[in-house]
């Protein structure tokens, strides 16, 4: 993974999943950490190497791709560990993400990967919403749910570290149906990002930019594209849950293989789903035991 500076405060480290980095006088805070010890351990020893101080750790949020490298971080590194109380709830057990994929059930074993599940870390501080400090370092806190239940981001010396409530514009287009769990809270905080002010802003996954206002109108702009598909589907007449997620996935040309896909892609298109629910576009019915749902 590359080390980016951006402000003399302000570093990331790029790859698939962005890893932030904050440093000042003796103290240095990671923003998430990657999915695994391997890559964990790759960014700690740059910092090594740099003569960078790791003091804390600030989790985004419980999506096992930020945290999954932490536990090794926690057991290599004295660090003070801060997340949202949401988050921290799935951080200290990891087993609620897979469960909740799979609907509540205790999940098969094909589940308890490492995609789906990192290993348990420490929660040392509950943040809010606000300024806080680490060492000499001011930073704030802001509150993006939609993606997760409550991700936060973090801003310090004029730099955003966004994580997942924006993604970059190749990411949209690979990805095509973009995981969230509620499609109103993810607009709702891709409106509160155009409102933000500061030198330019790190996606999780996509490139640094200082006009990231235009990728994150790109952001709404496809959510409502989405939207509008399911809807279209939903026009025509009555569809099972499974033929919604079906038609979806084939209008978008998508094929999940494994059951940890499929139930990725079945939670993003009902979170689209419940949003169409609460503006009285779609309902669900049920009839003989079968869940419907249309326009």
């Amino acid at each position: 993974m590359k080390c980016i500076k951006l402000t003399e405060k302000c570093f990331y480290f790029q790859g698939a999943v962005n890893i932030g980095y904050i440093m000042s006088s003796n103290y240095g805070m990671l923003i998430d950490a990657g999915l695994d010890p391997q890559t964990a351990k790759k960014v700690c020893r740059q910092l090594t190497a740099q003569g960078f101080p790791l003091s804390h750790l600030f989790i985004t949020h419980a999506h096992a791709d930020h945290y999954g490298g932490a536990a090794y971080i926690q057991e290599n590194h004295p660090v003070h560990t801060y997340a949202s109380k949401e988050e921290a709830a799935i951080l200290t057990n990891p087993i609620l993400e897979p469960l909740y994929l799979f609907q509540g059930n205790k999940p098969l074993p094909e589940l308890r990967n490492k995609f789906l599940e990192g290993a348990p870390i420490i929660i040392d501080e509950v943040v809010t919403e606000g300024k806080h400090q680490f060492g000499d370092v001011l930073f704030e806190c802001m509150a993006f749910p939609g993606h997760s239940l409550m991700q936060f981001g973090v801003i310090a010396d004029g730099i955003l570290f966004a994580a997942d409530a924006y993604f970059g514009a190749e990411q949209i287009k690979k990805h095509k149906i973009p995981y969230i769990i509620d499609a109103e809270d993810t607009l709702k905080s891709l409106e509160k990002l155009l409102t933000i002010e500061c030198l330019g802003a790190v996606p999780g996954h996509g490139n640094y930019e200082e006009a990231f206002q235009e990728t994150v109108k790109l952001n709404i702009e496809y959510h409502h594209y989405v939207l509008s598909v399911l809807l279209d589907i939903l026009s025509s007449s009555p569809h099972t849950h499974e033929q919604v997620i079906q038609k979806m996935c084939r209008h978008f040309g998508v094929n999940p293989s494994s059951l940890s896909s499929w139930l990725l892609f079945r939670t993003a298109i009902m979170a689209y789903a419940t949003m169409l629910i609460k503006d009285q576009k779609a309902e669900m019915v049920i009839e003989d035991a079968i869940l419907y749902l249309k326009s």
